[in-house]
């Protein structure tokens, strides 16, 4: 909705500040809205919608499996140091 009638105001900015009451949301919010769609047209630099969500998912990924290799080496230690305990008990 901003980025259609911001031609009708002098920045956009002021689009924002005017449209934001009559959407129900803080001046803020829609600001962050409107940057984001911009980001997804790719009329802004940065990440769109599509790479953020494929981003968070691959940090997610890349902590679950972190987390595994670190209890797969402490089970290979525990498993290593039962054998060495019981090659060497009488």
């Amino acid at each position: 909705m901003v980025l259609e009638h911001q031609a009708e105001y002098a920045s956009q900015w002021e689009a924002i500040r005017s449209i934001a009451p009559k959407v129900g949301c803080s001046v803020d919010t829609l600001r962050r809205w409107v940057r984001q769609a911009e980001r997804d047209s790719g009329q802004r630099e940065g990440l769109s919608t599509a790479e953020r969500e494929r981003l968070k998912t691959l940090e997610r990924e890349n902590r679950e499996l972190r987390q595994a290799n670190e209890i797969l080496r402490k089970a290979s230690a525990y498993f290593a140091q039962a054998e060495l305990d019981r090659r060497f008990k009488p």
